[in-house]
């Protein structure tokens, strides 16, 4: 047997670097789909159970309830995209006015009741009244770098806008397909956790599942509410581009910013545009907006997964951070996992620890 060592460490060795060679390949052939790929799992996991709750109402058919729930998923995703980008092109001549007339801007001088404001007032009204003495000259100088980087995002957005269509399209497919052979997924999914990690593995698979779902009912159905109230109160008040900024808005609540950035300027405008009454009743509502998330937040994410608070927002912000908007549910996921795994090692010998024996002191 000593003679085929050599041959054996060689014969691994090739197998490893070809294995290793299929995957690389295996991954560089699928890499302009795993974005769509990844969206459409967290999507058909955290709509799992409306697809079920649909099955039921339609007779336990399964292929109606895919075209129902397909058909409400493209006008999630499209009708916003359509009119944000109409809102955007209709205003785009009023945009390009104001840009022009920077030149040209005087600020007149502070309201009275600015100053007022607890805290921040006297801040406010010194800043706004160094403003409005500065030239106009002076003022389109400090602005227009600000809007020349604006227009330039814009530009570079725009001409993403087809591939963003694409990856739409391509995460609605894939989602179809993942909700007529969800139960044949989801045991595929098991029986490889089981075969990588036994136990163990599946019950990961299931805890990533609860996260999944926890995250899409706590921070995205908290944002949307969020979003459609602050954006029943622009319209309400007058605010202009009003369908922007509430796109804006639902932007900040899933980033875990909240709407006040939107807001708080907007209030301002209402209070020297409209007067007191509709200032403070959109100060008010915005107060409502901003807060009620802090208690319907973490009751919604207690419902989806019993897991720590502090670990679901940490996965939240990490993951936004690390990976973008679709880290809010990759950082939670990997989090939880990381976390139930690391609890269930420490637990291990804790049994066997108390049935020890104490130690004889002589």
């Amino acid at each position: 047997m000593q003679p085929n060592r050599p041959q054996d460490l060689v014969r691994t060795t090739l197998q490893l670097i070809a294995l290793g060679a299929l995957m690389l390949s295996s991954f560089w052939i699928v890499r302009p789909f795993l974005v769509a790929l990844t969206w459409a799992v967290m999507i058909a996991v955290s709509t799992w159970p409306l697809l079920l709750h649909a099955q039921a109402w339609l007779g336990g058919r399964r292929s109606l309830a895919v075209a129902v729930m397909t058909i409400a998923l493209l006008l999630v995703l499209l009708v916003p995209f359509y009119f944000g980008l109409t809102a955007i092109v209709e205003n785009a001549r009023q945009i390009a006015d104001w840009s022009k007339s920077l030149g040209t801007v005087v600020l007149p001088q502070p309201p009275a009741w600015l100053a007022g404001v607890p805290a921040i007032g006297s801040r406010l009204a010194e800043r706004w009244q160094h403003l409005a003495a500065t030239s106009p000259e002076e003022v389109s100088a400090r602005l227009s770098p600000f809007a020349r980087g604006i227009v330039l995002w814009f530009v570079s957005q725009v001409g993403s806008l087809g591939l963003l269509l694409v990856q739409f399209l391509l995460t609605v497919i894939v989602v179809a397909i993942l909700y007529s052979n969800g139960e044949t997924v989801a045991q595929a999914a098991d029986r490889f956790a089981r075969r990588l990690a036994g136990t163990q593995g599946e019950n990961a698979v299931h805890l990533a599942a609860r996260a999944i779902r926890a995250v899409a009912l706590g921070v995205i159905v908290t944002a949307v509410l969020q979003t459609m109230l602050a954006g029943i109160a622009l319209a309400l008040a007058g605010v202009p581009f009003a369908t922007i900024l509430t796109a804006l808005i639902f932007m900040l609540a899933v980033a875990q910013v909240g709407p006040g950035p939107v807001l708080l300027p907007a209030t301002i405008w209402v209070y020297a545009r409209n007067g007191a009454v509709w200032g403070t009743a959109l100060l008010v509502w915005s107060i409502v907006c901003g807060t009620f998330d802090n208690f319907l937040r973490p009751f919604l994410i207690k419902r989806g997964a019993d897991l720590p608070l502090l670990l679901i927002f940490a996965g939240v912000i990490g993951g936004l951070i690390a990976f973008g908007v679709i880290g809010l549910f990759i950082g939670p996921v990997v989090l939880a996992v990381a976390y139930t795994l690391l609890v269930d090692w420490v637990s291990e010998g804790g049994p066997h620890e108390r049935q020890a024996p104490p130690l004889s002191v002589r």
